[in-house]
């Protein structure tokens, strides 16, 4: 098999060849990649702790800006507006007395993994090193003010001064910047997750001494540091009661211990406790399941945990199979299950009055709920959930204005992309907010209608996904599956909540304009499913299963009227890429060609060292199992079937990722040289996983479309604006 190499500059002088007018059917008007990478993408939406005063981030085409509204009107305002530097802008929070806005410029909040030496993204690679910095915005208006190089910032309720994560410490800076920050205290090991006492005279906070950590309160230079009820456990995610007498928080077991097999499912045993400030003694309240179901949740959206009215508390839990709220009085007792039913709880928030929770969830008398996400609201002290949105649309993200009266949240469907939305809380209709940020020429009008199907994997599990079928064409079209990352994930039927899967939507959309058939599949590992497909035995590192569910859908493919069989391809990013370099390893038969952004072709570096310490000894591991686990890590990496791979492949990668190492694809690479298989290739440097530039995506995508024209027959031409 010839082999190809093209650098960037020749991978994109080609793309941009590809850019011709388009030759369409009758009915349908064109329209370029760029009209749909057009879309907008607001984010961080947050109300004032007072009055109705709400807040978003908005991003388009690579433009960062901060918007703000205000009750009973509620007419955007924009506060600040940067342009495509690459640079995030993250962690949106009013003041306590709402006159601010609080807001980190920089950095990387999607990373897994910190960068080298402590440096911040540099996407735009500009020799001046960028910085991660914390700032403040008058909702009044006025230029922001840069309060300190920090993040996290976390207000007082008085709303004079705010605390903030540097380095491994805590510190300090008023909301105005009048005066410079300032460390706020010393403490051994790394001090994190701050929060104000309701008065603003104390700060609880995690102190995380590596292998356990405590929940420690400060108040003074002049007074220590008082640990709560410390132990050989992780404790953390403090929560203060509503009078501040009292500090809930969560337990876990320290680490350590003799190693589980790395091939047998763990649990991971948590608990609830509420310890009595005054005292410094804590007592569990409650106590998880000994269930894998029952373990601590994983989930994307974060534990739920907070002190609700009646002295209850509130908190997320997987123990009955599903992401649920529950209900328990803080004196103990048993839980209350307050959202009963067959689908998942994800973002939630709690009334200014802490009685009720609205929260998102994939649910509704519609079947198709299931891949949508609608809002709810319940009781925290009783179930009975009530309906508040529903329909063919997606809601997500809700917050309730500081006076109890508003609710506000980010919406979108099909084919409008996401904007905010308030309604009154008390009931009533929706209204979209700055709608007039939608381009004149976005081609919403001419999306495609997603289709949720369903198939079975070889093991017979039920896989979901949403088929995009093109209009017109001809009667056997080549066809594309796309694999979301995470894992733990869900593709929606229309735009998503997280930027990076409404520009993977958006690349759908445009692939079926070019007459693609393309199939996104939810494959296991994934959300919205349940327990056992969110985390089914032997997948992952442990044995790939996951990979059944994207043969199936590739095969699902083939046998579609309208896809010609011989011409499938498949794409994805992160493990989504992992997943794709599988597909083209092990069945180049079924996948004639594949686009693997920032992939993990092989799996053996999971595996920590310290297993290998302790099977030398026999500490709870023997050889032979560690060994078996290496051999079940190795063939659960696409790196394995280099030899069985046959179909052309595009790798592309940043080198500052932190996510996914670049050395993944490195290694890749010169596994395929050698075999000969045929590889483009397109490093990006200076960028991260989630990429930060607008122009980054826009050559992305065009490189994916390009090369899928290329390699399974272009249907229509494409053409861009230049």
């Amino acid at each position: 098999m010839t082999h190809r190499l093209q650098s960037l500059a020749h991978h994109a002088a080609a793309v941009l060849a590809l850019f011709t007018p388009m030759t369409l059917c009758a009915q349908e008007q064109p329209f370029t990649l760029e009209q749909i990478l057009g879309f907008t993408f607001p984010a961080d939406l947050v109300s004032a702790p007072q009055g109705q005063h709400i807040a978003w981030t908005m991003l388009q085409r690579g433009v960062r800006s901060i918007w703000v509204a205000d009750g009973p009107e509620f007419r955007p305002r924009q506060l600040v507006r940067y342009g495509d530097d690459g640079q995030e802008l993250a962690n949106l929070v009013f003041t306590g007395d709402g006159a601010r806005l609080l807001y980190t410029r920089g950095g990387d909040h999607g990373s897994n993994f910190p960068a080298a030496n402590g440096l911040q993204p540099d996407a735009g690679s500009s020799p001046m090193e960028p910085k991660l910095a914390i700032w403040s915005l008058a909702v009044a208006g006025g230029d922001p003010v840069r309060l300190a190089e920090g993040d996290d910032p976390v207000p007082s309720p008085k709303g004079d001064r705010v605390a903030f994560l540097k380095g491994r410490e805590i510190w300090v800076v008023p909301a105005d910047g009048s005066q410079p920050a300032s460390r706020l205290f010393f403490a051994r090991g790394s001090s994190e997750s701050p929060v104000w006492s309701p008065d603003g005279s104390a700060l609880a906070f995690v102190s995380n001494r590596g292998s356990l950590s405590y929940i420690a309160i400060w108040r003074s230079e002049s007074e220590p540091i008082q640990y709560l009820a410390p132990s050989s456990s992780l404790d953390g995610w403090p929560r203060w009661s509503p009078d501040g007498a009292r500090i809930a928080f969560l337990r876990r077991p320290g680490r350590g211990g003799a190693p589980n097999p790395p091939l047998e499912p763990a649990t991971t045993p948590w608990g609830i406790w509420v310890a009595e400030v005054s005292a410094g003694q804590a007592r569990e309240i409650w106590r998880s399941p000994e269930t894998r179901p029952g373990s601590f949740p994983r989930l994307p959206a974060g534990m739920f945990f907070e002190w609700a009215a009646g002295d209850r508390l509130v908190f997320s839990s997987y123990q009955d199979g599903w992401p649920h709220l529950y209900s328990l009085p803080a004196a103990g007792g048993a839980p209350t299950l307050l959202t009963p039913g067959s689908f998942m709880v994800e973002q939630v928030a709690l009334t200014p009055d802490r009685r009720t929770l609205v929260y998102s969830a994939n649910a509704g008398a519609d079947k198709d709920d299931i891949e949508r996400r609608h809002l709810f609201r319940a009781s925290v002290d009783a179930p009975g959930p009530k309906t508040i949105s529903m329909g063919p649309g997606m809601e997500w993200q809700p917050v309730v204005t500081g006076d109890g009266s508003t609710l506000a949240y980010l919406a979108a469907d099909v084919r409008r992309p996401p904007l905010p939305q308030v309604r009154p809380l008390a009931g009533g209709a929706p209204r979209a907010l700055a709608g007039e940020l939608i381009a004149p020429d976005f081609p919403g009008d001419r999306l495609v209608v997603p289709e949720h199907v369903t198939f079975q994997a070889p093991d017979r599990v039920t896989v979901h996904g949403q088929l995009f079928l093109p209009r017109g064409g001809p009667a056997r079209k080549p066809a594309i599956v796309f694999v979301h990352g995470g894992p733990p994930r869900q593709m929606l039927l229309g735009w998503h909540y997280m930027f990076y899967y409404s520009n993977s939507y958006a690349m759908n959309q445009y692939l079926a304009s070019l007459g693609f058939a393309v199939l996104s599949v939810n494959y296991r590992l994934g959300i919205g499913y349940g327990f056992d497909f969110h985390s089914p035995l032997h997948a992952g590192v442990t044995g790939a299963s996951e990979y059944q569910d994207v043969l199936a859908g590739g095969k699902y493919l083939q046998g579609r009227p309208e896809v010609d069989p011989g011409r499938v391809g498949i794409w994805g990013g992160s493990y989504g890429g992992f997943l794709t370099a599988m597909a083209l390893g092990r069945n180049s038969d079924v996948f004639a060609a594949g686009v693997d952004l920032h992939g993990v072709h092989d799996r053996r570096r999971a595996m920590p060292e310290e297993l290998e310490l302790a099977a030398a000894v026999g500490d709870g591991l023997t050889r032979e199992q560690l060994d078996q686990a290496a051999k079940v890590a190795w063939e659960s990496s696409p790196a394995a079937y280099v030899s069985s791979w046959k179909s052309p492949v595009l790798l592309i990668h940043g080198d500052d990722d932190r996510n996914v190492r670049v050395e993944q694809t490195v290694d890749l690479v010169q596994r395929l040289r050698r075999q000969g298989v045929r590889y483009e290739e397109m490093i990006l440097p200076d960028e991260i996983h989630d990429f930060l530039l607008y122009r980054t995506w826009r050559k992305v995508d065009g490189a994916v479309v390009g090369f899928f024209q290329r390699e399974l027959g272009q249907v229509r031409a494409t053409e861009t604006h230049r």
